[in-house]
This record gives structure tokens, sequence and C-alpha cells, in this order.
């Protein structure tokens, strides 16, 4: 039955087209194959920071400078953003320019994508941190948005609205701390829209991620953030953002409120809602091992109700980082650069001069750089395709075919796959 339903979404797709949602991820009937597709291009240097599809069109940004075909026949000159096929990987003529990295996507109206990074100039035009852009590869230059430092880190776009999130402290001259909400078409600031996120005591205020729920109403930030307006939030913060302002909710969890390692102020890396908007999962870094704190780990937390919230459930790696987290129902994916899952009492022993390592508790198991947990337990799954390490896994996008991955090492269940791969569904 998975089977049949897996090949009826791809029928699907292939006739009505494919654009990833602008909330939270695609619902798939089954876990993934644990074999990549072959046709995939290949980013040849640096690393993919994020991903999005527009129709059938794949668009991949980051910070990079060549791209191959799947052959590796062809190599092309692609500075920081490309394009390709979902279903044959032939890699596409759009290569707008941008003179800095490129950290957030979104798929935009028509066939145009939202860019978000710390890039300060477009096709030659300044536009900083935040721009539309035809799949032709031309500036949409009725899009005026702009931010005044830093850059721009997660991107969506619901209801003829962009939300952006980063580390920026203005958008189009005005001051907000690291989340701005502007308009889709003409990128004019949402002036009703300021969530007054704060960070006493902290280095800067900034938001690292965001997730919309799938019906739209609620935003999930994660970041340097203490407070949200005068009320206290530890570092993650849910608002209702349905109506003209982004009012905070009751929903609050003091699970994030202890520091990790001292120069982690936000050691939240990624937060997805699950597809039907009842759970959310949250992966982090921390550069240390503790069964207690939740450094190192991914946690699940529902959503309904009011008041305080503890996790659900708590996958510790042992002290290695999280950076990525998809899910979808059949799955929760978790990207990083992890040696182990299921692994609380594993223990991270770092001396002076030499590499950390990393020794396995009782009960651990082997899922170096990629792996999937059981959304009810949060115990890894059997899923084991195995991925160099590197950094981490930046960006999972859930599409009807599988799972789209970027990051930025180029081994991706033991064969090359340069930064980008797809596992299909089975």
């Amino acid at each position: 039955m998975q089977r049949v339903l897996a090949a009826l979404l791809v029928v699907i797709a292939a006739t009505t087209g494919v654009t990833t949602p602008a909330a939270a991820d695609l619902a798939q009937p089954a876990v993934v194959s644990e074999h990549p597709v072959r046709y995939t291009p290949h980013v040849l240097d640096g690393a993919v920071w994020a991903m999005t599809v527009v129709g059938r069109t794949v668009i991949v940004g980051g910070e990079f400078t060549k791209v191959a075909d799947s052959t590796r026949r062809h190599t092309y000159a692609r500075r920081n953003i490309f394009a390709f096929d979902l279903y044959d990987g032939s890699v596409r003529s759009f290569a707008p320019a941008v003179d800095g990295g490129v950290h957030a996507l979104a798929a935009g109206p028509g066939d145009t994508v939202y860019a978000g990074g710390n890039f300060t100039t477009v096709n030659g035009v300044r536009q900083r941190g935040l721009a539309r852009l035809s799949l032709s590869g031309d500036r949409v230059s009725a899009f005026r948005a702009t931010v005044n430092y830093g850059d721009v880190r997660a991107l969506a776009q619901r209801d003829h609205r962009v939300y952006a999130g980063g580390t920026f402290t203005a958008m189009n001259g005005v001051r907000r701390a690291g989340l701005a909400r502007v308009d889709a078409t003409t990128g004019a600031l949402d002036t009703g829209f300021d969530a007054r996120l704060s960070a006493p005591g902290m280095r800067e205020t900034f938001v690292e991620s965001f997730d919309l729920s799938p019906d739209g109403r609620r935003l999930v930030v994660v970041g340097a953030l203490k407070l949200a307006g005068t009320t206290t939030r530890g570092r993650i913060a849910m608002f209702d953002v349905s109506g003209s302002r982004a009012a905070l909710t009751d929903w609050y969890t003091d699970a994030f409120a202890e520091t990790c390692a001292p120069k982690f102020d936000a050691y939240l890396r990624q937060v997805k809602f699950s597809p039907d908007g009842s759970y959310i999962v949250v992966v982090t870094t921390g550069g240390t091992s503790s069964p207690v704190k939740l450094c190192d780990a991914a946690a699940r937390f529902q959503t309904a109700g009011s008041g305080k919230h503890d996790p659900v459930w708590v996958q510790h790696t042992g002290g290695n980082s999280l950076s990525a987290v998809a899910v979808t129902g059949a799955a929760v994916y978790l990207g990083g650069h992890q040696l182990y899952l299921d692994n609380p009492n594993g223990h991270k022993i770092k001396e002076p001069g030499k590499p950390p390592v990393y020794t396995p508790g009782p009960g651990a198991v082997m899922r170096p750089g990629i792996g999937a947990v059981d959304p009810a337990t949060g115990r890894a799954l059997s899923w084991n395709p195995t991925r160099s390490r590197g950094v981490g896994v930046r960006a999972f996008v859930a599409v009807p075919q599988g799972l789209l991955v970027g990051s930025d090492t180029d081994e991706l269940g033991h064969e090359y796959h340069g930064r980008v791969g797809m596992f299909p569904l089975r």
C-alpha cells in the first residue's frame, strides 16, 4: 500500500507540478529509501544552506561557486544560488548574481522565489539581505525589501505576506530585532507586525529559524531571545499571526532556558511543525553532552493547550550538533554531524590540542550525519543511509518524490553526492 501511495504521489506531482508548502513539511506515507537517486547535480565547493521548490524547479542557496551535472562531465559557474529540475536533475540556466551567501529560500507566487542571506547586491543592483527573483534569474524590481545589517536566515511566504528572520536590526529602515513581515509584492514593511524580541544579557538578539503552522495561523521562532515584549520566552516563542499583529501566545517551555556551552546563546538550530500542526520538533547544538539539558539533541513538543509545555521526548546524540530537521508524519529526519542517536549517556572527551573523542553510551546506535526517529517515541528508526559528517545538514525539503537534502559534504548513502541529494520514497 505504501508503494502504491508513493507512486500515486509521483504521478500527481508530474501532472500538476510541485510547490513547497509555505508552512510545515509535506506529509509522506512512508519512510524514504536509504538509496539516493542518481540524477541530482553536485555542488563542488562550499556548502548548501537552503532549498525550496517552485513547480518542478529546485532552487538551492548557500555559499559556493561551482556546480556539476549528475555525471560530473559538465561544470557550471554558479555563485551562491542555482536551480535544477526536480525530475531529471538537469541544471537550469537560472543564475542571478548575488554577492554574498544565500541562507534562506521560500517559494513565491507565480514563477518566483524569495532569497535571503548576507548579500548586498542582486544582479548589480543594491538590495541587502532579501530579494525576489524570477525563475529566469531576473530580480523582481517591484519588491524592494532590504535589511540594514547582518543576514536573513529564515523565510516563509503565506497569504501575500513574507516573513523574514535573521540577525538584522531593521527592515526598510524601521527597527525590527530579527523578525519582520513584509508585503509579498512590494516588500513594504507590515508596520503593525512587531514581535518586540530582545535578549538582555546576550551579545545580540536574532532569529535562527522559524516555521509557520500548516494553517498559517501560528509562527514558532527560535534563536537568541529572552523576551517578547515584556514576557519571558527562553530561546523559543510562539505567535498568533492570523491577524494584523504578532500576538504572543501563552504557549511556552522552559526546556531551553539553561545555557549549554558559554558561547552558544542561540543553540537552537531549527524548528519544524508536524504536517498536521499538532507538534513541533526542535534540534540543537550545545557543545556539551548532557542527559539532562537539551543540548545536542532533538525534542518534540505538543502545540495544543496553553501554559508551560515539557518535551514529549528528547533524542540525545551524546555531544554532537543537530542542525536540521524534517517532520513528515512517517518519520522525523535529523541531520547534523552526529555519530550516534539514542545516546543520552554518551560522552564527549576534549583534550587540549586534540580533536574530540565521542564514546557511545548503552543502547546507542550509529547514525553518522543523518538519521530518522519515530515521531511518537523519538527512538531511532532502522533507516541508516549514512552521510559524511562535515558541519552538518542545513536543509531538508520533503516533496512527493522523497526527501531533498542539502549539506556541506559529498557522500550520501555511501555514494558521491556533492552537497545535494534526494532519497526517494520506496
